[in-house]
């Protein structure tokens, strides 16, 4: 019967231990399934600590860390508070959460039961953050939030009042856009280093205006105290850039038409090209010594021989022909130099037709400020390159090669003053000036023209004046002398 009883009480006291066992094990599954529904301990998303925390939880968590939490920008001894959505930024929080789901609910029920059991901590990897910058949109940003109110622009040069010089412009600073964008996407992505230091660039001053140097060119004119008429072109020959006046005490007239002017010892210019059309490629010795005395010696009876080699009785007209050909329709010679030669043709241009203005040009010999500058600049690209209008307009004649011995006439021209008086010793000048006296003595007319090779740039330069009464010389090459140093020392600015 004792026995019996022993048995019983074993019985009973299993059935309350496996009782026991039992409801241990349910609580512990119900704890283990409640915890499942959270995120494991340790887990982060994105470097945030998400870990006993729900889904929900969590979305807040990331929302406030990357889009709630400024970017914070240093440049320029400023500090600007940039919100991320302003920056193109786009957390993709569906994908993360996803990512941590699998990682949460992924594994074996039972295994991670099992290891919840035994109190041993599962492994859990970090979610990668997933997002994206939109670039366009963060340029947007830098450039009027940034660049707009905080780059320090570079002061160009200016011309001094007054003046033939240039004071010096001041350097600038903006933003290093390609660098800002690479440091502030980094930002946008770390939940821990949230600040910027934006870095800059230095920018060289730019150049002043060409409108500045005109104007400058206007008040050399004017306190010159010359009150005739002075027609000017420059050409920039590296942008193109062109300034073109015609101006008489004070007043600037229209410049289309241009206006005509007695060409002179300018007109040589076209005879040269013409023989170079004619005889050329290489030029004869008998040429090449005529062609010297033309152009360096500025002689007229050598004008005239090359002339008449060319075509006799009608060798001006030949040369005005080729001028139409070449699209110039201001410029012509109608007759020889000597004295007595005849009138061979009377012209009519759009350029001594104007009625607005007169600068009694000759009828012999005329031209127009940008038509010498054009032609001249038809020669430059020829020497330097081997193309352009003359090299078309004369296959085999004119070649790279023959421009360049232009030049080196025109190089030849050394008279010490005009043009070359405005720029330093050593600076090649290829250049034919000009000038006309009348019966009396009297100088009415004066002219430079020329290709100048500068340091800094090279550049074209036309200046025709005429005064009814007196084109004083030492006012006017005084003049001539100012307007060319002005123009060098803009091409050459100071450092």
């Amino acid at each position: 019967m004792r026995n019996r009883n022993a048995t019983l009480a074993l019985r009973i006291s299993a059935l309350v231990i496996m009782s026991i066992a039992v409801v241990l094990f349910f609580l512990q599954l119900v704890g283990y399934s409640r915890l499942r529904t959270n995120y494991p301990p340790g887990m982060t998303i994105a470097g945030v600590p998400v870990g006993g925390i729900d889904p929900q939880v969590a979305s807040e968590r990331l929302i406030q860390m990357y889009n709630n939490t400024p970017v914070e920008l240093q440049y320029a001894g400023s500090v600007i508070h940039m919100v991320p959505g302003m920056a193109g930024f786009d957390l993709d929080l569906d994908a993360m959460l996803a990512a941590a789901d699998l990682e949460r609910t992924g594994g074996s029920f039972w295994l991670g039961f099992w290891d919840s059991l035994w109190n041993r901590d599962p492994q859990v990897p970090d979610v990668p953050l997933v997002a994206t910058v939109d670039e366009v949109q963060l340029r947007t940003y830098l450039a009027s939030e940034i660049s707009t109110r905080y780059d320090q622009p570079a002061i160009p040069a200016h011309p001094v009042a007054g003046g033939l010089t240039f004071q010096a412009g001041t350097p600038g600073q903006e933003l290093d856009v390609e660098r800002a964008i690479t440091l502030i996407g980094d930002a946008l992505r770390s939940p821990s280093n949230r600040k910027v230091t934006l870095t800059f660039r230095n920018t060289s001053p730019p150049r002043p205006s060409i409108g500045n140097l005109q104007t400058q060119l206007e008040q050399i004119i004017q306190l010159s105290g010359f009150n005739g008429i002075v027609g000017l072109y420059m050409t920039n020959l590296q942008t193109g850039e062109t300034i073109h006046f015609i101006y008489r005490d004070g007043t600037l007239y229209p410049t289309e038409p241009d206006l005509a002017f007695t060409a002179s010892s300018t007109i040589k210019i076209p005879v040269m090209i013409h023989t170079y059309a004619e005889d050329g490629p290489t030029l004869p010795a008998e040429i090449v010594k005529l062609m010297h005395e033309m152009i360096s010696k500025s002689e007229n009876p050598a004008t005239d021989d090359l002339m008449a080699e060319l075509g006799v009785a009608d060798g001006p007209l030949r040369v005005t022909e080729m001028l139409g050909t070449l699209g110039f329709n201001d410029t012509f010679i109608a007759g020889y130099f000597r004295d007595g030669a005849p009138l061979l043709r009377v012209f009519q241009t759009p350029a001594n037709s104007r009625t607005d203005l007169d600068s009694n040009p000759d009828a012999y010999n005329q031209t127009t400020p940008s038509e010498t500058a054009l032609m001249l600049e038809d020669l430059y690209h020829c020497a330097e390159d081997g193309t352009g209008t003359l090299v078309a307009a004369f296959p085999g004649k004119i070649t790279q090669a023959a421009c360049q011995e232009m030049i080196t006439y025109l190089e030849e021209n050394n008279i010490g003053a005009l043009i070359e008086a405005g720029v330093p010793d050593g600076t090649l000048v290829a250049h034919k000036h000009g000038w006309i006296s009348g019966p009396d003595g009297v100088i009415k007319n004066i002219s430079d023209v020329g290709i100048i090779y500068t340091p800094g740039g090279n550049y074209i330069l036309t200046i025709f004046v005429y005064h009814p009464e007196q084109a004083v010389w030492e006012q006017v090459s005084d003049m001539f002398a100012d307007l060319s140093e002005a123009i060098y020392n803009y091409f050459n600015l100071p450092e």
